[in-house]
């Protein structure tokens, strides 16, 4: 992104060794590589990016933001670091640090330099060759992490102006981390403040793609106001997918000073095209685009409206990310990204204070609690919190009746289907084997007109 506080970074995506390979390995690669256009992680298993921008470089301590973001669903985060021109350098070890954060969580850590945002146009930025010199004086902090880390080489490399020399400069940048021997997949970012109006990036990625020996780089775009009709954004995204070249939406907004970008469109066309995607941001922004901000103040359980949007909607977070395959096969250190905690609600919505007195009691079944926990004029988000009886179960389904009218519009763990005023909610893969008391939850928003009572809920296991 392009101002204030909110320029968007690199995607760091760890990546193959310079073999190029013309499908997904057979084998185990050393990391992430590139073939026909998608990116495959070092198992060989597809991986698309559904994740958010974090601006570490301004915020260190800031560390928890990594499990927060992965508890709500995130399978990747792009990470902002600084070469120490214009902010504070990231050290080898800071590095390191951020790099085992990820890992710890089970996210793809994209890493990208922030001082090269602008350049040509905004005072003080730094060219993508001197990015270079910073991605090499780190380069302890990135061996042997490929399989992890995704390298973005300079966030929005150029501004408006004295771009020309995109395609050439992103070349020499590329063969530079080669000859210096960074093998990880390489993220590059388009000029114009990412946004490419110019279509530099769009007419000359053939060349770059060619410009790396590993043929293991993937082109990143900005969406913001450029970005505002569906027709726009299918056609940008659809030359680069017709052409079998790599691309990301490496970061987008819901609105901007620029422009209001079609998030809606962005979210349905990249999911039906298997196109990853990186949101800005979680939290910090400042300087009059705060609008931006997923969470407040970090705080998971305060999402805004635009982090509700991209965690809970339609082509989400919740609804579309999946992990990527390489921590498959050790046991999570963590809960499953949609499927909070036994007995603790998701962290954007707080528990009811006490379950209406419609719940049934404890039985060797299952029992159901339904409680709202947000509400707004036409609108609310509600919860329903499932609990195992006297025995374990395999699996539940939540029955509920609407007196009033109300709506389900949205849901996430759980698939909800509505009947006329019926509304029922059955278990996720994830979350239906319970074991005798243990509890889970799912959510939902929906619409309201005059007034939105709690319904009684059923529960039948199975």
């Amino acid at each position: 992104m392009r101002k204030l506080f909110a320029a968007v970074g690199a995607i760091l995506l760890a990546t193959v060794a310079a073999v190029f390979a013309f499908g997904p390995s057979a084998h185990a690669a050393a990391g992430f590589t590139v073939s026909n256009g998608r990116l495959y992680d070092a198992n060989g298993n597809e991986f698309i990016m559904r994740g958010v921008n974090h601006a570490h470089t301004w915020y260190v301590n800031q560390t928890s933001s990594f499990a927060d973001v992965k508890a709500l669903g995130a399978n990747s985060v792009r990470v902002v670091l600084s070469s120490g021109d214009r902010w504070t350098r990231n050290s080898a070890a800071d590095v390191s640090n951020v790099i085992g954060l990820c890992k710890a969580q089970r996210l793809i850590c994209v890493l990208e330099v922030h001082d090269t945002t602008g350049y040509g146009e905004q005072s003080g930025a730094i060219t993508l060759d001197r990015a270079v010199d910073y991605w090499l004086s780190i380069a302890s902090a990135l061996d042997g992490q490929e399989a992890y880390v995704i390298v973005n080489i300079g966030n929005e490399p150029y501004g408006n102006q004295n771009y020309s020399s995109w395609a050439t400069d992103t070349s020499n940048a590329i063969r530079r981390l080669r000859d210096g021997g960074i093998a990880h997949t390489i993220m590059v970012d388009a000029p114009n403040w990412g946004q490419d109006w110019s279509f530099t990036m769009r007419d000359n990625a053939p060349t770059v793609f060619d410009a790396d020996p590993a043929r293991n780089t993937v082109f990143s775009v900005h969406m913001y106001g450029v970005f505002d009709t569906a027709a726009e954004i299918s056609d940008y995204l659809g030359r680069f997918r017709s052409r079998n070249l790599p691309i990301v939406v490496g970061e987008f907004g819901h609105y901007h000073s620029d422009g209001d970008p079609d998030e809606d469109a962005i979210l349905s066309y990249t999911q039906a095209n298997g196109i990853g995607w990186l949101g800005w941001s979680w939290s910090g922004n400042s300087g009059g685009v705060e609008y931006l901000d997923m969470a407040t103040n970090f705080n998971p359980n305060q999402l805004t409206s635009w982090g509700e949007r991209l965690f809970n909607g339609t082509n989400g977070i919740r609804q579309t990310s999946r992990q990527a395959s390489v921590y498959d096969s050790t046991p999570p250190t963590s809960p499953p990204p949609s499927s909070p905690p036994p007995s603790s609600p998701p962290p954007s919505s707080p528990p009811p204070s006490s379950p209406p007195p419609s719940s049934p009691p404890p039985s060797a079944g299952c029992t159901a609690t339904y409680s709202i926990s947000n509400e707004w004029q036409g609108g609310f988000q509600g919860e329903v919190q499932v609990t195992a009886g006297t025995s374990a179960i395999d699996g539940w389904t939540v029955r509920w009746t609407y007196a009033n009218g109300q709506t389900v519009t949205q849901s996430w763990n759980a698939t909800v289907t509505s009947s006329g005023s019926t509304v029922t909610a059955r278990n996720v893969d994830y979350n239906g084997r319970l074991g005798a008391g243990a509890s889970t939850t799912f959510g939902f928003l929906g619409s309201w007109n005059g007034t939105n009572p709690a319904p009684t809920v059923s529960c039948t296991a199975s």
